[in-house]
């Protein structure tokens, strides 16, 4: 069983950075897909990246460049750096994970996810 625990969520002023962590356990990030979606209230989720076992990594197109997914093998542990922080980025960001990758920006399809980590950019 994969269990997800994301953190880093915080307040943060426009134009700030975070770093979202999501620790993993059950099984190593090199044996799943992975990915980050995010929810801003009274909106649909939404994918924002996405890292697959080897390590290629895929974005929503409005926010590359901006943001960053990673993992650390050694640490069981995926990552969302988010540069340049604007306003509409303020949503419950969430972490997903599947032994099976196929559409990466559909979160149904992802049979462990963690509870969230609250971002707010004012």
């Amino acid at each position: 069983h994969v269990q997800l625990v994301e953190s880093g969520g915080n307040s943060v002023q426009a134009g700030g950075s975070l770093r979202l962590s999501c620790e993993v356990s059950g099984y190593t990030v090199s044996e799943l897909y992975m990915a980050w979606f995010r929810q801003a209230p009274g909106k649909e989720r939404e994918g924002v990246a996405a890292i697959d076992k080897s390590g290629a990594t895929t974005y929503a197109g409005s926010l590359a460049g901006r943001f960053t997914i990673s993992k650390d093998n050694a640490k069981n542990t995926l990552y969302l750096q988010m540069n340049s922080l604007k306003p509409e980025d303020t949503a419950m960001y969430y972490c997903a994970a599947d032994f099976a990758g196929a559409n990466w920006c559909v979160y149904r399809q992802y049979n462990y996810r963690g509870q969230g980590t609250q971002v707010t950019v004012s």
